[in-house]
Parts: structure tokens; C-alpha cells; sequence
């Protein structure tokens, strides 16, 4: 069975938040909420999401979000 990787390292991950399917690690996800705009670690988290999950938005696919309430 293949092991889930993150998006961004590529390393295996257990936790971590998830993305029309596609994961980030935790350590990922920490890092770029820290991440100042206008950085090169910042383009380079920008740059990995886009080419990772964009083209699952583009193919016509219909973005739904849930209607929660609270």
C-alpha cells in the first residue's frame, strides 16, 4: 500500500491537513503559516501547491463547500 506523502517535503506523513485530496505534512503546515509573504519560501510553498492541486481545479470540476452551521 502506498504511504500518503506530503505535497511539499515529499516525506511520509501521519497528520497534517488535507487539500481536494492532496496532504501537507504538520511540519509544512506550520512553517507556511509562519511564512512571511514575498519570500522565497514563501513563493516556493505557493509554487508546490499550484503545481500539486490547481490542475484538479481546472479540469471542470465544481468546487463545493459544505454549508456548515454552527
Amino acid at each position: 500500500m502506498k504511504k500518503n506523502c506530503c505535497i511539499i517535503c515529499r516525506k511520509p506523513l501521519n497528520d497534517g491537513i488535507m487539500i481536494k485530496g492532496r496532504r501537507i505534512c504538520y511540519s509544512c503546515e506550520k512553517r507556511l503559516i509562519k511564512a512571511e509573504m514575498n519570500t522565497d519560501f514563501y513563493d516556493y510553498f505557493k509554487d508546490r501547491i499550484k503545481r500539486t492541486i490547481i490542475h484538479y481545479m481546472i479540469k471542470g470540476e465544481e468546487s463545493k463547500c459544505h454549508n456548515y452551521h454552527l
